[in-house]
């Protein structure tokens, strides 16, 4: 029988039918199963707005992240990367398994209001009911050979391409260790909440011309901010 965490992740991934605009979007999904009840009634949701912060000590983290040849998948919402077993992330004295690597146009997160070109989640699991979401923002630039390298296999419709070397995804990572920490949820369908949070503040630079590979796929794949209730959002410098 699957985890209620396992449940999650393929949920978000192949659950019941849901889009991001229209008829089944953001606004619809807790309308369209049960299980997705949380997505309206839940108080920790994400993204959020990165605004209104705490300056603060943050946990220690380290990425233990080795280089694969991803299996690039679309299926049909989004653009994502399988992680093979043996690359983790250290938060805190814990070490959680990442698990994938998905793509969303344009950022889900803003920073002080200003919403970024693209934005890569990283995700990550601990056992049966922890979730660990490390996000990097976009910007055009300079291009990043791992993404360019990725979004040349990015599928162009529902499918798997291989990438034809490894990718080292640490060098998908900003150079800066300025990052935000907070308490939220998937941001997709079904909106599991209890999620950690952890935010690059300073976007990575990759070439406009493979944001618009994405784009050509995915026009808008990203979920509305949410609120911060009650939530504390805290920034620190690792």
């Amino acid at each position: 029988m699957a985890t209620p965490l396992a449940q999650s992740l393929a949920l978000a991934q192949e659950g019941k039918p849901w889009t991001y605009e229209g008829a089944e979007g953001p606004d619809k999904w807790a309308d369209l199963d049960p299980i997705n009840q949380v997505c309206t009634t839940g108080l920790e949701q994400s993204p959020i707005d990165l605004k209104n912060y705490y300056v603060s000590a943050l946990e220690p983290i380290r990425f233990d992240w080795k280089p694969q040849a991803f299996p690039m998948i679309n299926n049909g919402r989004s653009v994502y990367a399988n992680v093979a077993k043996g690359s983790v992330t250290v938060l805190g004295g814990e070490e959680f398994s990442l698990k994938q690597i998905v793509f969303h146009l344009p950022g889900e997160h803003l920073v002080d209001g200003v919403r970024h070109a693209m934005e890569i989640q990283f995700v990550h699991t601990l056992g049966a009911k922890r979730l660990l979401m490390v996000s990097v923002l976009l910007r055009p630039g300079e291009r990043n050979d791992v993404f360019f390298n990725m979004m040349a296999k990015a599928p162009g419709k529902l499918g798997t391409q291989p990438l034809q070397a490894p990718a080292d995804p640490n060098r998908l990572l900003p150079n800066s260790r300025a990052l935000f920490r907070y308490r939220g949820s998937l941001t997709m369908p079904p909106c599991t909440e209890n999620v950690d949070w952890v935010v690059f503040a300073e976007p990575l630079e990759v070439a406009a011309t493979d944001i618009d590979v994405f784009k050509l796929i995915f026009g808008m794949n990203a979920r509305p901010v949410q609120p911060l209730n009650r939530r504390f959002l805290l920034k620190g410098v690792l």
